[in-house]
């Protein structure tokens, strides 16, 4: 039987946000022995030597580039650092599945920035699903409550650098490949690492923190090739919600590994969340089949 193009990027995505998941799910397990920036380190080692490896199979790192694509690159590596330092702190004190459901504001967070600061067209509809999502997110986080911590609001730190993050990606060159993009990535959260650790120091390496290190690099590119793969072979209007399984795996590995489950609260919140995700996906898939009719011009997607 053959699978149709968006069906198998839907399972990539699937895929890829099961990967992610484990890597956050080791982490936070390493995380409870070892300081957090050792355990940057030690994973970034691994993601590194990995990378170049799949890249040489793939004809070797593009480091060099434009001026304008390197500078991209600097401000993504910025996002992609205060991402990792937000969003691994925040795991750290924090339920797996109460900050996965805070994470999924994402895909909203990227249009309303995009139509703010990039003058990307966004409709009253999406605007509206926009500002209802965020409402959900104040469900999550619930500021003024009992349940209300200082880590919830790193939570949503992490949501801002990684907006950051992707907005540059998609202003970087076509000709850039995505594997010489997550090497400069692993390379500046390892020098995060490195930073750190003088602050935080230095501990042995048991044979189970060492496992676990490795399983969470091996699942970091796994997730990694696998969303790109999901981009690529599948229109992203049907991929892209896939990205909310990220919120299932959570919930079931964090019962599973720590016996955590999400509130009441949580849940509706993150529920609204999605919702209101997947309409804006809805909703874009919509205009672009609108303008892609021979009454109006195409529009290039990129």
């Amino acid at each position: 039987m053959q699978i149709s193009d968006n069906l198998r990027g839907s399972i990539y995505m699937t895929l890829a946000m099961a990967a992610f998941t484990v890597n956050d799910t080791c982490m936070k397990s390493v995380t409870v022995e070892m300081p957090l920036y050792q355990a940057l380190v030690l994973r970034g080692t691994l993601t590194m030597i990995a990378l170049v490896l799949i890249a040489q199979r793939m004809g070797g790192l593009q480091l060099r580039m434009s001026r304008p694509d390197m500078r991209r690159i600097g401000y993504r590596s910025i996002g992609e650092v205060g991402g990792t330092a937000a969003f691994l702190t925040a795991l750290k004190h924090m339920p797996l599945a109460n900050l996965s459901a805070i994470m999924q504001v994402l895909p909203l967070a990227v249009t309303l920035v995009a139509a703010v600061f990039l003058r990307e067209k966004v409709g009253w509809r999406r605007l509206s699903a926009i500002l209802i999502g965020f409402l959900g997110v104040l469900l999550i986080v619930r500021p003024g409550s009992v349940g209300f911590d200082i880590w919830s609001l790193v939570g949503l730190a992490a949501v801002a650098f990684v907006v950051l993050r992707d907005l540059i990606t998609r202003q970087l060159s076509p000709s850039v490949p995505s594997v010489t993009v997550a090497f400069y990535a692993a390379v500046s959260v390892t020098i995060l690492g490195l930073v750190g650790v003088p602050v935080t120091g230095w501990v042995p390496i048991t044979f189970n923190i060492a496992m676990l290190i490795a399983g969470a690099s091996a699942f970091l590119i796994v997730g990694y090739l696998a969303v790109v793969m999901a981009m690529r072979v599948g229109e992203v209007s049907t991929v892209a919600p896939f990205r909310y399984t990220a919120l299932i795996f959570a919930i079931l590995l964090g019962w599973l590994a720590f016996r955590q489950l999400p509130d009441v609260w949580t849940l509706s919140g993150a529920a609204i969340v999605i919702v209101t995700g997947v309409y804006t996906f809805y909703r874009e898939r919509q205009l672009g089949q609108r303008l892609a009719t021979p009454e109006t011009a195409p529009l290039r997607v990129r």
